[in-house]
């Protein structure tokens, strides 16, 4: 059975731009894989198309099946975590093994306060 995980420092989800997120990468596989990648990315949720962009990786070469690994990533300044009614934008970590697609993930919210910026619905005025 293959097993892939991450574990952030602390159980910490909510970040601010410029912080370090780090954590722990695991992986039990039944084969060796040609390498590990853990991911910090950012995707777009709702109507439309859905956009997704990398935007930092850390790859493991020279790796065991069965493996635990430490990783660092500074967080960029932009986009924010947003939840809106049209779109939403969404933060995750992600562990990928190659050249397989399966993979785990964490999602964590990137703002100025930490918290995701929540969009109202705006009321029109009659």
């Amino acid at each position: 059975m293959s097993r892939l995980h991450l574990e952030l420092a602390d159980g910490k989800t909510k970040y601010r731009p410029g912080e370090t997120l780090e954590g722990v990468a695991f992986w039990d596989l039944p084969e060796l894989p040609r390498a590990i990648e853990v991911r910090l990315y950012w995707r777009t949720q709702g109507k439309g198309i859905s956009d997704v962009e990398v935007v930092q990786a850390v790859r493991f070469d020279r790796i065991a099946a069965q493996d635990r690994r430490p990783f660092r990533m500074t967080l960029p300044p932009s986009p924010y975590s947003v939840s809106g009614i049209l779109v939403s934008i969404l933060w995750g970590v992600e562990i990928v093994a190659e050249p397989t697609v399966q993979g785990a993930n964490v999602e964590i919210v990137l703002s100025p306060t930490g918290e995701e910026i929540r969009l109202e619905q705006v009321e029109k005025k009659k």
